[in-house]
């Protein structure tokens, strides 16, 4: 295997040294199908056009977006700090409960990943362009929710400019949408599922 070319970013390049590691002791026998959820899916595009031997195909889900310009901006920052706050709230009350493998961020970790984030999709393309393998996108189509007010429809906007940026530069890249938003994990996992069961598989292909 090649040296892996860390990620932009102090927390980014954690999540990345952990993927490595993990997938470095599983020692699979066989090139897995990645799945990877909105940061899962950038460490996914990362991974396999670092170490494409290792991966048969990349199934992204609402991340690894292009975007043609920054997500977060001064605008947004009061709005995506709150929005950490509380999500490192939710994550202090799920660890009292004494739930396993539970990976504790503070609100101002949350907040940098983020903003980290935005940098390294500002050049993930380049990634896709290392990668020959099939890739199929699972996509919200209301990332930021379906308000007509405020930041939410540029959000939206920028989410679906950053996929179609995507399909002009590969075309072979297979993309679904989903009428909902970043939560579709949680609310369409039938229809995800559906999705990734009804692409070609060679039997016998694990999934990671």
């Amino acid at each position: 295997m090649a040296s892996p070319r860390p990620l932009t970013g102090t927390l980014s390049m954690r999540f990345w040294g952990d993927l490595v590691a993990v997938l470095a002791e599983l020692d699979l026998p066989t090139a897995p199908v990645f799945v990877g959820y909105s940061l899962g899916a950038d460490l996914a595009v990362h991974y396999a056009a670092e170490f494409p031997d290792a991966v048969a195909e990349l199934v992204l889900i609402d991340g690894a977006n292009p975007l043609p310009e920054p997500f977060i901006t001064e605008a947004d920052l009061a709005e995506f700090r709150a929005m950490a706050d509380d999500l490192a709230t939710r994550q202090e009350a799920e660890l009292a409960k004494g739930t396993a493998h539970q990976v504790l961020l503070t609100a101002q970790n949350i907040l940098d990943l983020n903003l980290e984030i935005d940098v390294v999709r500002s050049a993930i393309l380049d990634q896709y362009r290392r990668i020959d393998h099939p890739i199929r996108m699972i996509m919200s189509t209301s990332i930021a929710g379906d308000s007509t007010e405020g930041r939410a429809p540029r959000h939206n906007q920028l989410w679906r400019g950053g996929i179609e940026r995507l399909v002009r530069e590969r075309p072979h890249v297979l993309t679904h949408w989903l009428d909902t938003d970043h939560r579709l994990v949680f609310t369409h996992a039938p229809e995800i599922a559906e999705i990734i069961r009804s692409a070609h598989h060679p039997a016998g292909k694990p999934t990671c």
